[in-house]
């Protein structure tokens, strides 16, 4: 009555050992090292619209290309440089993007118990949380 099924099963075909895999701990490298370079785009963004917080931002910066170049097995990060005079009612929007970027890579951090990493998104986060006006009375 039924017909045999003859396709491979999509768990064998998962399974198969020619199709390379990476472990957990990879991906979330990956993952930190991705939300980092956000990060830093944003960041050197920032930098050039704000230039009265350039030294604090560059040193955090090159901080946020370190661990990015450490997570990528020692490539640094490509960096665009931003130009100057750009539109400065971007600025708060920028430090809500680099916030909730720099929360995604706590939680990815903490997840892979890269304490580096997580001292360094949690100083971001407390960074652009300051700089941004409270949301919840908005």
């Amino acid at each position: 009555m039924y017909e045999p099924i003859r396709t491979k099963s999509v768990r064998t075909m998962a399974a198969a050992p020619e199709i390379p895999h990476r472990s957990r701990e990879e991906e979330l490298d990956i993952r930190l090292a991705g939300h980092l370079t956000a990060l830093l785009t944003v960041t050197d963004e920032l930098r050039a619209l704000t230039p009265h917080a350039g030294a604090e931002l560059a040193a955090a910066a090159d901080r946020i290309a370190g661990q990015v170049a450490r997570l990528s097995g020692g490539r640094s990060p490509l960096r665009a440089e931003p130009t100057a005079g750009g539109d400065p009612s971007r600025i708060p929007a920028l430090h809500h993007r680099a916030r909730t970027l720099a929360g995604n890579a706590l939680v990815v951090a903490t997840s892979r118990g890269n304490t580096a990493a997580m001292t360094l998104a949690a100083e971001r986060l407390e960074a652009h949380s300051a700089n941004q006006p409270d949301l919840a009375s908005a």
